[in-house]
């Protein structure tokens, strides 16, 4: 893999480039040989024909996996045994065997399940659970984490699906209220017009402005179109691809109103998940706030935690570090909690009741807002409507009063 860094030479001036390691712990101690101290060490984003086949493993993909492979080791098979076990229960998926046949084929020459999960070119996968099963490996522990990790994907994928499911009612109003609009505005306020320029009437401010709309529309609807789809593209693009308005979109998003605390609840929870997993399977504090870090899909809260992780490597607590930092002012339970657990050396447990806390209060949230969000949506489309039929009717009520 490549990565990319930013930090100091030993001479003090201003670093930057990039370095191949099969992981950013093998990055960060190249770097250190070469006496660099990086400020930001993240995987380079480099353009191949490889990445547009490649893609990420999905959530229940990786769940069923996991469970599946910590099941068979834990009836006492070996890796290679249950991975060819796996391939041939899932003959008919051509992908996931192709997953599997690579693995296979690495671990039958040898290599660890780390390395053929990390060198395979199938699917793309968490930098944290490679790295957790790589932990897991040298300490005795793969079925633990596996078992933790299939739980850990099921519930992300439960949590997935129940957004999207109660999202679909919403999204059919939209489109329909769209569609209905746009056909109101297109065909029959053009029709309805051509009463009104035969009459040589002046027409009501609504009703001009109705017209305009609708002139507009009728004019350049495919230039509007493509100006979108153009716009979504290319905001796509660039939001993938440069790091720095990834990084600004993603602040802007968190202090949104309700979207940020949402967004921040579901990260920090995935990061206290990922973190008290991590801990209760053995692996080293400062090492385990280094592999949670990549549980993170904010950048603006990947930057914030790599730098706070550099100073926990050096000895420094997570709380103080985040409190030192300037940037995303961090939720104040999750902070006491995880100064408390620090105190107390029980971060593990007091971090995986955090993340129970934050999924609970999100579920809650999700299901106020689309309750809220239905009857805000048909208030808007008949306000719209309104004002179409509105404008329609004014002119004709308009000439009836002038007959009379």
């Amino acid at each position: 893999m490549l990565f990319k860094y930013k930090g100091f030479d030993k001479t003090g001036k201003r670093a930057k480039g990039t370095v191949t390691a099969s992981s950013i712990e093998e990055a960060g101690q190249k770097l250190r040989n070469q006496s660099i101290y990086y400020e930001s060490l993240t995987p380079a984003k480099a353009f191949s024909l490889e990445s547009l086949t490649r893609r990420q493993m999905p959530g229940e993909l990786l769940a069923s996996f996991s469970k599946e492979l910590s099941s068979y080791l834990n009836s006492g098979m070996t890796i290679l045994t249950a991975i060819k076990l796996l391939e041939n229960q899932h003959e008919g998926e051509k992908r996931y065997v192709s997953f599997l046949n690579s693995l296979k084929t690495m671990i039958d020459e040898g290599k660890s399940l780390y390395h053929a999960l990390n060198t395979q070119k199938v699917y793309t996968l968490p930098e944290f659970y490679i790295q957790s099963l790589n932990i897991a490996g040298q300490s005795g522990k793969m079925v633990e984490v596996l078992t933790n990790m299939g739980a850990f994907f099921s519930a992300q994928d439960k949590i997935r699906k129940q957004v999207k499911g109660a999202m679909v009612y919403p999204a059919v109003i939209f489109t329909v209220a769209v569609a209905m609009t746009a056909f109101l505005i297109t065909f029959v306020v053009p029709k309805i017009t051509e009463i009104f320029e035969d009459t040589d009437q002046q027409l009501p401010p609504i009703t001009q402005f109705v017209l305009n709309i609708s002139d507009f529309l009728t004019a350049y609807y495919l230039y509007l179109i493509m100006g979108i789809i153009l716009f979504i593209i290319i905001f796509k693009l660039v939001y993938t691809k440069t790091d720095a308005f990834h990084r600004f979109i993603d602040g802007w998003l968190l202090r949104v109103p309700v979207l940020g605390t949402l967004i921040q609840n579901h990260e920090l929870g995935r990061f206290s998940y990922i973190l008290s997993l991590l801990l209760n399977s053995g692996v080293a504090y400062a090492q385990a706030v280094k592999l949670a870090v990549a549980s993170f899909g904010n950048y603006k809260l990947i930057s914030l935690f790599e730098n706070a992780s550099i100073k926990v490597m050096e000895g420094n607590k997570l709380s103080n570090a985040l409190q030192l930092s300037k940037g995303i002012k961090l939720k104040r339970n999750f902070m006491q909690s995880l100064a408390l657990g620090e105190e107390s050396s029980e971060v593990g447990e007091i971090l995986e009741n955090i993340s129970k806390l934050y999924a609970e209060e999100n579920e809650e949230k999700l299901k106020i807002l689309l309750s809220m969000l239905e009857p805000f949506m048909m208030l808007v489309i008949g306000a719209v409507v309104g004002v179409i039929i509105s404008a329609m009717l004014l002119p004709i009520f308009t000439m009836t009063q002038g007959l009379k």
